[in-house]
């Protein structure tokens, strides 16, 4: 999608972090925004913000784990702007504990939050990009969705990797009609995602995917989205170095785990 001036854009989890970001950064760009949300009030102030830098947006309410949330936010964008042609699925929540301390119902509420959620997006919004032949679609995934560093979050990992298939595969699927498909690995980010975690195990270290990787600001992120619609890229790394790891990795799955086991990179201590 070269051309994104006058083109409608639903971001979820826009209240905040790298969909606050790509909000912004796509408004600057011409496009209209639903910025979704569970939290109304920073969904407004997104909207309130890019409304205030003659752009042109509406904050909504949005809880993308009940079943008729996506029928609603069509309503919603057809409502307001008449049309759509970027959605992305951008909500995550964490949790943290030993596998084996680590409830079913989170696992479920996890799953609901982080992957259903793009499932039934997809069973709203494809058909109607499908029909006009154009649009883009963004996955937010991760770092986690890509490689193993840590045990403590598997919840949220199975949840990335399978976004990652997901989006995959609906690039074969979507390309060849005229829809790019993006899967965003962030790395590290300044947001606001650990503030939330639900914590199951005590004195459990939290391990990150190595110390090459700087805690990166989301204003850059939503830039680099914006950039990887014009240009249909698929698979947008916040940092490049990663690729290093994964070759690593598909090089000698047995020695990856064990240098993971072996050398963790601990982000917070908390064991005594």
């Amino acid at each position: 999608m070269e051309q994104l001036q006058g083109t409608v854009a639903i971001i979820t989890g826009a209240a905040s972090g790298i969909g606050r970001s790509t909000a912004i950064s796509l408004a600057r760009a011409g496009v209209s925004i639903i910025a979704a949300d569970i939290d109304e009030a920073g969904a407004a102030k997104v909207a309130a913000k890019i409304n205030s830098t003659d752009g042109a947006a509406f904050g909504v309410r949005c809880d993308v784990a009940t079943v008729d949330a996506f029928e609603k936010l069509k309503d919603v964008v057809f409502d307001r702007f008449g049309r759509i042609d970027i959605v992305m699925n951008n909500v995550g929540v964490l949790t943290s504990g030993r596998p084996d301390e680590l409830p079913v119902t989170e696992w479920e509420r996890i799953f609901q939050v982080n992957l259903l959620s793009v499932i039934r997006s997809n069973a709203v919004f494809l058909p109607l990009l499908i029909a006009k032949g154009s649009g883009h679609i963004v996955n937010t995934s991760s770092f986690a969705g890509l490689l193993t560093y840590a045990f403590d979050r598997l919840p949220y990992a199975a949840a990335k990797a399978a976004i990652v298939q997901i989006s995959e595969g609906l690039a074969l699927y979507l390309r060849p009609q005229g829809i790019g498909v993006t899967c965003l690995c962030p790395g590290p980010v300044k947001t606001n995602i650990m503030s939330t975690t639900r914590i199951f195990s005590s004195d459990l270290d939290v391990r990150g995917p190595g110390p090459q990787f700087d805690l990166i600001e989301p204003d850059s992120v939503g830039d680099m989205v914006v950039d990887a619609i014009r240009t249909n890229k698929f698979m947008l790394f916040t940092h490049p170095q990663v690729r290093d790891l994964l070759i690593e990795r598909a090089t000698d799955f047995d020695a990856f785990l064990q240098k993971q086991i072996d050398a963790p990179h601990i982000i917070i201590k908390r064991s005594s």
